[in-house]
């Protein structure tokens, strides 16, 4: 090859080599261009869907382009999961879940998509306690109280949940596991039916996120023994944390996060993340998730990751100290 036809090579390679690099960075410049779709696994009305939406409200605001959240329940959130999955990755259609997506390995032998890997977690925020919570008539007056009812016959103390292999149904074991305390599990077809069945008296307790159950605590229907966390909560500034109840082992927390297809764009997903921790920082999200007895906090993508493989080993144990079989 002369001279004269490696200078050329070398200049064509160094204009493919420019062109890459400006296609890489045109996704964050434009994205987003058109409609994001957010996909939430679970029907409308919930935690997750609640949350979401104001977070879709308030991405909207900021980037004058339209976020929109779309219903696909069924399953343990595994229908609505396997759609994003499998979705183009763009950017234009994300997940959005809870601790419950880190349930799921130890629920089903065997997913519709590969948990490891076909899903990336991209950011987590609103950080809401779970709590124990009783009838506000409840003969369970500290959590104490319903501890050593529980110790003292087992089974004697019911708790509702949404169904097996549901978070509170997890995070209800997990409390038994970390105080001896052995309780009877009473499955129901979501949270909100076991809220009602908690209300009327069939169960004695439901652990539940705080910002499922804050209105009818505020209209004092229910009333929360313990939240986790490590500080009380300003709109619940008279319950203690478990720690401050005698419970020092025990942190179950849930979350509300977003999960990109594998193989969307580095700088896509950087934008999201800009995005979603600026909406963290105004007032309007702060005092959104304050509100609903949450805290208005914030994990990158390699803080998601490192909490969704701790939480995901955490929950495994916990199946497999109940006895829990998959589905």
């Amino acid at each position: 090859m002369t001279t004269k036809q490696t200078w050329v090579t070398q200049r064509r390679w160094l204009a493919l080599a420019a062109l890459a690099i400006l296609s890489f960075g045109a996704h964050a410049e434009t994205w987003p261009a058109k409609p994001v779709k957010i996909i939430v696994p679970y029907p409308p009305g919930g935690a997750v869907d609640a949350v979401t939406r104001k977070m879709a409200q308030r991405l909207t605001e900021q980037t004058s382009q339209s976020f929109f959240v779309e219903n696909k329940a069924g399953a343990t959130g595994t229908i609505g999961s396997q759609q994003v999955a499998r979705s183009a990755p763009d950017g234009y259609t994300l997940l959005a879940n809870d601790t419950t997506y880190a349930l799921l390995p130890h629920i089903f032998r065997k997913l519709p998509f590969d948990y490891a890997q076909d899903l990336q977690p991209v950011c987590a925020y609103v950080f809401a306690p779970m709590g124990v919570v009783v009838k506000a008539e409840s003969r369970y007056k500290t959590l104490n109280d319903l501890l050593a009812a529980a110790r003292a016959a087992e089974d004697k103390v019911s708790y509702g949940s949404g169904g097996p292999g549901s978070t509170p149904h997890f995070a209800s074991e997990a409390l038994g596991i970390a105080t001896g305390a052995h309780f009877m599990h009473v499955p129901f077809k979501g949270a909100g039916e076991a809220t009602v069945a908690l209300l009327g008296g069939t169960v004695d307790f439901q652990m539940a996120s705080i910002s499922g159950v804050i209105g009818q605590v505020q209209g004092n229907k229910l009333r929360v023994l313990a939240v986790s966390g490590d500080k009380r909560l300003p709109a619940l500034p008279t319950v203690p944390t478990f720690a401050e109840a005698g419970v020092r082992d025990y942190g179950v927390t849930n979350f509300t996060g977003l999960w990109a297809p594998k193989g969307t764009p580095p700088d896509v997903l950087a934008r999201i993340q800009k995005e979603v921790s600026t909406a963290m920082a105004t007032p309007d999200m702060r005092n959104y998730a304050q509100g609903i007895g949450a805290d208005a906090g914030y994990w990158d993508a390699t803080a998601f990751r490192k909490e969704m493989g701790e939480r995901t080993a955490f929950w495994g144990k916990v199946a497999s100290k109940t006895g829990f079989e998959k589905q």
